[in-house]
C-alpha cells in the first residue's frame, strides 16, 4: 500500500503527544536507544545513558514545558520527527569543530530526523524542514540551521543519514552558509 504524505499534519512535542513520539521511536528509541538525545549530551554522558535512561531524559524535557521537536502525522497515526531546538541547547554543537557557530547570531538547529519505514524516501524530510521553519517561526526565531550530510555516493543507508541530506535542505530554501569538511555543510533558513 502506498504511503500518502500528501495530508500530512504537524505538531510540536508535547506532554499531551508523549505517547506519540513513544510510538514512532519504538522499543529502541529510534535508533540504538537514542531517543533524540545526541546532541542534547556530551559523548560519555550519552554512551553511558543510552535506551531507557535517554528515554526518561527526553521525556523530562517534555514535562518541563521544553518542546525538543516537531512530529509528523498521517491519518492520526505519527510518521516523522524533527529535532529542532535553540543551538545552546545541544551540548555537542558546542564542542564540534566542524559544526562550530558560523556567527554571534541565535539560531534554531534542526539535528536529526526520524521517519517510520513505510514513509521514507517520499519526501517526508522537505515537509518537516518547512515544519520546523514554522515552528520556529512561531516560537519568534529568526533563524534555521542545519547541518546535513551531503553525499557523493549512489546510496547512503538510513541511520548514518539522521541529520538529513543537503539536497532535502536545499529543497526546503535553506542555503549553504560554511563547509568546514567535505560531507557535512551548515545550511541556513533565515526568515
Amino acid at each position: 500500500m502506498e504511503k500518502d504524505i500528501s495530508n500530512l499534519r504537524f505538531h510540536p512535542l508535547t506532554r499531551e503527544r508523549w505517547v506519540d513520539v513513544e510510538r514512532l521511536f519504538g522499543e529502541r528509541g529510534a535508533c540504538g536507544g537514542c531517543w533524540c538525545m545526541y546532541w542534547r549530551l556530551n559523548r560519555s554522558d550519552f554512551m553511558r545513558q543510552r535506551g531507557k535512561i535517554n528515554k526518561k531524559a527526553l521525556k523530562s524535557l517534555v514535562e518541563a514545558d521544553s518542546v525538543p521537536g516537531i512530529l509528523a502525522y498521517a491519518n492520526g497515526q505519527p510518521v516523522g520527527w524533527c529535532s529542532v531546538s535553540p543551538r545552546e541547547t545541544l551540548v555537542r554543537l558546542q564542542n564540534s569543530r566542524v559544526l562550530k557557530p558560523v556567527d554571534d547570531k541565535p539560531v534554531w538547529s534542526v539535528v536529526c530526523f526520524f521517519v517510520a519505514k513505510p514513509f521514507r524516501r517520499k519526501g517526508m524530510s522537505v515537509k518537516l524542514l518547512k515544519a520546523a521553519v514554522e515552528h520556529v517561526r512561531r516560537q519568534g526565531g529568526n533563524i534555521v540551521e542545519g547541518y546535513p550530510f551531503d553525499h557523493q555516493e549512489d546510496r547512503t543507508p538510513d541511520p548514518f543519514v539522521y541529520t538529513g541530506l543537503a539536497s532535502a535542505f536545499r529543497q526546503a530554501g535553506f542555503t549553504e552558509v560554511v563547509r568546514r569538511s567535505k560531507n557535512r555543510p551548515i545550511m541556513r533558513y533565515n526568515l
